[in-house]
């Protein structure tokens, strides 16, 4: 008794009820599509209200921001009031001559000095009218020489350099080196405007005595007052096509620039944006004064300082912008900034300040990604319950319509012997048997009819015994070949009445097994029940029973009409009946191949099907062999 085939998964969906199950998937639908939508809305508005809250902290943290620097430049004049250095800040001290700067050092050259000749040059209008135009260097340099004794340091530096030109003009180098030698070792005054010892050193460098890196490093620690011009000359003539440090020169120039410029700001107090340099040199720097142009103090920092503390405590980028639209320091960043503009936040350039992050990297994504996978799990939920709950519908049916099927069947297999038995007693009963060999034959016929019926009624029985486990098995020891043999002959008379046979084929020797004969036998009979009524057109089935490593394999083989790949995964379920069932109109109650199942599982066994459409089936049952096998 085959099962019914399984349809494909869409003929499936679409056998009965329908309704129900279209009713069902569209609740479904709207019920995800409803999930879904509220999820997508839900995370819109958490983006939005997460924005919005980053926008009030970015606005906060604006003016806290503002307010700090404010306080910083109130707290920077209050120590320009005093003449005292600020910290991360250069102080300039001006007054009408120049400037000085606090801390010393950081200034590369200074204003250009007052144009008042040297009055040491009169020392020598003598010597020089003895060496220039009248041709007398030896005079000259002995002129020179009473005036290197001199106690004033101007005068003597002066004559050591003048000596040193006369050696050199002679060819007299080894003198001109010990003339700016001694003069190198002049410290504080000048020559011609000129630094001495500077100038002797330089010189010497040009004589190739070294020392360009010395000056260097002292050209670079502010050693000498310079002007901007001197500065450069000096740098270059040591320097081997090396620029001086950008920074160093940026603060130079801004504190040149300010000084310049102190005139064009004649208030006692402000503060403003000054750039220096072009391109890559193009520095801004932030001056804050006190006092009058005369008498001025003078605060130049770099604007970031008062920026990066402040925007790293608040995890914000910052930016300022002066009033041109230069940006003086920061980044300003593509999304949204919290705008300080410089009439409202009271400092000298326009304020902006963004979030560090992007919205969608900060603490909302954490909420973002519960509330996807709360979501997710709902709609997961709705789709796997419909789906179990559709397919529990779809089973119950079929199972309703396949327990009306075998009430059906089995119906018309009592009615079938009760339809004879009822005939045949009612003619008896009346004497309407006339013969004696009729009246026999009606016995025999009642006696099968009631074999028949009572074998029909044991099987259902005992089904249904299997299926709740009640059945009891009584194990002994026995030959599977003999228990074949002699169901293969209880089948005999049957076939041979409709001109059919059963061949039967075993080991010659005992294949033992522990069993229950009388399940192996109703096992064994609903197989070849099976293979006789699906091939009614073949003459002949084939049972085998025969050793299989550990187990006793007894096979039941056809080529009836087969089975397909679909009916034999769900053949062994109860109450169904495949596609050769219709085929043939065989009869059936749908339970049979269930019942083999349980009673091989029962003995420990297992059962196989082969079969292909249109090549037959092989039906094998596998018991564990006994001790003796």
């Amino acid at each position: 008794m085959y099962n019914r085939v399984t349809m494909t998964p869409l003929r499936e969906w679409l056998e009965p009820p329908r309704t129900l199950l279209l009713i069902l998937f569209l609740l479904t639908l709207v019920s995800v599509s409803a999930v879904g939508w509220f999820g997508v809305r839900m995370l819109e508005q958490e983006k939005a209200v997460e924005a919005q809250r980053s926008e009030e902290r970015l606005e906060q943290e604006a003016d806290r921001i503002a307010a700090t620097i404010r306080s910083n430049l109130s707290d920077a004049g209050e120590h320009l009031g005093a003449a005292e250095a600020a910290p991360d800040g250069l102080l300039l001290l001006m007054n009408e001559d120049g400037f000085t700067a606090q801390p010393s050092g950081q200034l590369l050259y200074q204003p250009d000095a007052s144009s008042t000749p040297d009055p040491a040059s009169a020392n020598f209008a003598d010597a020089e009218l003895l060496e220039f135009a009248q041709g007398q260097p030896a005079k000259a340099l002995e002129f020179y020489r009473r005036l290197a004794l001199s106690k004033n340091s101007a005068v003597r530096a002066g004559a050591l350099m003048r000596m040193a030109r006369v050696f050199r003009n002679m060819g007299q180098m080894e003198q001109a080196r010990a003339m700016y030698g001694e003069m190198a070792g002049i410290s504080g005054s000048t020559v011609e405007g000129e630094p001495a010892d500077l100038l002797a050193r330089e010189a010497l460098v040009e004589l190739g005595a070294g020392g360009g890196d010395a000056i260097r490093r002292d050209l670079l620690a502010g050693r000498w007052r310079l002007t901007r011009g001197q500065f450069h000359f000096y740098w270059s003539s040591v320097a081997k096509g090396a620029s001086p440090p950008i920074e160093a020169v940026a603060i130079s120039d801004a504190a040149l620039r300010v000084w310049e410029e102190r005139d064009r700001n004649p208030n006692a107090r402000g503060q403003e944006t000054v750039w220096t340099g072009d391109g890559p040199a193009d520095r801004p720097f932030l001056a804050i004064w006190r006092g009058s142009p005369e008498h001025r103090a003078v605060l130049l920092s770099r604007p970031e300082l008062l920026l990066a503390q402040n925007c790293a405590r608040a995890d914000a980028v910052c930016a300022v912008v002066d009033a041109n639209g230069r940006t003086v320091t920061g980044q300003r960043s593509r999304g949204y900034s919290a705008v300080r503009p410089a009439s409202e936040s009271q400092l000298p350039w326009t304020l902006y300040v963004a979030a560090a992050h992007p919205i969608t990297e900060s603490g909302v994504i954490v909420r973002q990604r519960f509330l996807v996978l709360g979501t997710s799990v709902m709609v997961a939920f709705l789709i796997l319950g419909t789906y179990f709950i559709a397919r529990a519908i779809r089973r119950e049916t079929e199972t309703l319509r396949m327990q009306s099927d075998f009430v059906s069947a089995v119906s018309h297999e009592f009615r079938t012997p009760l339809t004879s038995l009822r005939q045949l007693t009612e003619m008896l009963a009346l004497g309407r048997v006339a013969s004696d060999e009729r009246r026999q034959l009606y016995y025999e016929t009642l006696v099968k009819e009631t074999t028949r019926l009572q074998r029909l009624i044991e099987g259902l029985l005992n089904f249904g015994r299997m299926e709740a486990r009640a059945r009891q098995y009584h194990f002994e020891d026995l030959d599977a070949s003999a228990l074949v043999q002699r169901v293969v002959t209880d089948w005999g008379p049957q076939v041979a009445g409709v001109g059919r046979r059963i061949e039967l084929s075993g080991p010659p020797s005992v294949c033992r097994i522990d069993a229950d004969p009388d399940a192996i036998s109703v096992a064994l009979w609903n197989l070849l029940d099976n293979a006789l009524k699906y091939s009614p057109d073949e003459p002949a089935v084939w049972v085998e029973c025969r050793m299989q490593d550990r187990f006793v394999a007894i096979t039941v083989r056809d080529k009836g009409r087969g089975i397909t790949e679909s009916e034999r995964k769900v053949i062994f379920r109860k109450f169904v009946r495949g596609s050769a069932a219709e085929a043939t109109n065989a009869k059936g109650s749908g339970v049979g191949l269930a019942m083999v199942r349980y009673i091989v599982e029962a003995h420990g066994g297992g059962i196989m099907v082969e079969s292909a459409p249109g090549e037959g089936s092989a039906f094998t049952m596998l018991l564990p062999a006994g001790g003796g096998g």
